[in-house]
């Protein structure tokens, strides 16, 4: 049984609309917070509304939200009992993980172990096949130098075949390959990004699912050995392996299928001790689910999750590093209507262009079922160092029709000026008879968006 961890201050390791989200969590359940931030956000809301902020840096990522031992001293001057990473940064980083605990302060997250288990994508998926969780055909383990062996693998799999860096990441250290006579130049780029990029030549090989759904299970795990699975988010809309548009459920897809992937991704959680947040994502094609890789932390996405279910995903990662069990039980869950979310971003919405700069104008929807998580305001400035994400609208209603009707009246109600922002595109993709027939493929949006620009 593990003990309750009683700590009061939370420092949180992140900035934008997922610092300001913690923070919030923090003050429900009676924590102070601290905010460390760059020089660029001195005057970013979470800052000005944390009970104590202190600048870790210069604008530069490198040198202040990814400056581990320069969070940890701050966590240690401001008297903070526990960290929490939010997602992106340093949110996944075993090693960063293995400090914070090292210096004696709670990591609200999973265990450093569980982190570099699941972060390297050859033994993430060892270890789901060991555990019964369906995994994408390809190789067992690290693709061998020997060319000949490569180029048998490949054919045993079967073209075409995507080759995946083992410590990559965020749509980064990947190639399909569709011709065997492309297969070993393909191999030696790829090694190569991936030393430059992970600092790990490693790669393994897939096959190459031509049309699949991204589909994810939202995992919580607590310290006493309870593990449960809340639901699937359909996360396909993508461009260039970002996402772009996620909903819960996903559409079309039965229920016990569902139920059937959950309990196993659950099963696996308890197998490998895991603690906290998860998402377990897989490709889905003709009913079958095929495992790819675990995020072991809090995903952009969540709040689909949480308005699908009615709990709380933030307050629960918090309470589980305090050593406090899960209230809920499986049977529990259930999955309410339907919600979806888009992510608005500063950028032109067709070309992508970043577009930072003052907000001159900020009027944002509201009504029935309409949750908007965003840390900006009028006058804010978006920032050129960070990632564009300014905001995340989400609907929900009854049925996904009634979810889709309130998000169209939500981004017509949603005034911007100052920036370009991808309201357009959201509305044009509101429009479109496959994302209004649900249930497209990954590549449904590249797809589309070539159409747009080659009519």
């Amino acid at each position: 049984m593990t003990e309750p961890k009683h700590f009061q201050r939370v420092l949180i390791a992140n900035r934008g609309e997922i610092a300001l989200r913690i923070q919030r969590a923090c003050r429900q359940l009676g924590l102070e917070t601290v905010a460390v931030h760059s020089e660029a956000d001195a005057q970013s809301r979470h800052v000005l509304e944390a009970d104590i902020a202190l600048c870790i840096g210069p604008a530069s990522a490198a040198r202040s939200y990814l400056d581990a031992e320069a969070i940890i001293l701050a966590a240690r001057l401001t008297g903070a009992d526990a960290i929490h990473p939010g997602y992106g940064f340093l949110s996944e980083n075993a090693d960063f993980a293995e400090a914070v605990e090292a210096a004696g302060i709670h990591f609200i997250g999973p265990t450093p172990a569980s982190i570099r288990l699941m972060g390297d994508k050859i033994t993430a998926k060892q270890t789901m096949q060991a555990t019964g969780v369906p995994c994408v055909a390809g190789s067992d383990g690290p693709l061998p130098t020997d060319e000949q062996e490569v180029l048998a693998l490949a054919r045993k799999v079967g073209f075409p075949v995507i080759v995946k860096a083992s410590g990559g990441g965020g749509g980064r250290g990947m190639r399909v390959v569709w011709k065997e006579e492309d297969l070993l130049k393909a191999v030696a780029l790829t090694r190569k990004e991936a030393q430059q990029a992970f600092g790990n030549p490693t790669l393994y090989l897939e096959c190459f699912m031509q049309k699949p759904r991204h589909i994810e299970i939202q995992v919580l795990c607590d310290t006493h050995g309870n593990a449960l699975w809340l639901g699937a988010r359909d996360c396909s809309l993508q461009r260039r392996h970002q996402k772009v548009l996620e909903e819960a459920p996903p559409p079309g897809i039965p229920p016990e299928l569902i139920a059937d992937i959950g309990q196993r991704c659950a099963q696996a959680c308890n197998h490998i001790g895991y603690r906290g947040a998860g998402t377990f994502e897989f490709l889905y094609e003709d009913g079958v689910f095929a495992f790819i890789e675990m995020n072991t932390r809090l995903q952009v996405e969540h709040p689909v999750t949480e308005e699908t279910t009615g709990l709380d995903i933030v307050c629960a990662q918090i309470e589980i590093a305090q050593g406090k069990p899960l209230t809920i039980k499986q049977e529990d869950v259930q999955t309410i209507g339907h919600a979806i979310e888009c992510r608005i971003n500063a950028e032109n919405p067709f070309s992508f262009s970043p577009s930072p700069g003052p907000v001159t104008k900020w009027d944002l929807p509201g009504g029935a079922g309409i949750r908007l998580d965003t840390h900006i305001t009028q006058g804010s400035t978006v920032q050129p160092y960070y990632d564009s994400l300014i905001a995340k609208v989400i609907a929900h209603g009854a049925t996904r029709t009634e979810a889709i009707r309130r998000l169209k009246v939500a981004l017509a109600e949603m005034q911007v000026e100052g920036i370009e922002t991808n309201i357009p595109l959201h509305q044009a993709l509101l429009e479109d008879k496959g994302v209004l027939d649900g249930g497209v493929d990954i590549h449904h949006l590249e797809h589309w968006l070539e159409k747009r620009s080659h009519p």
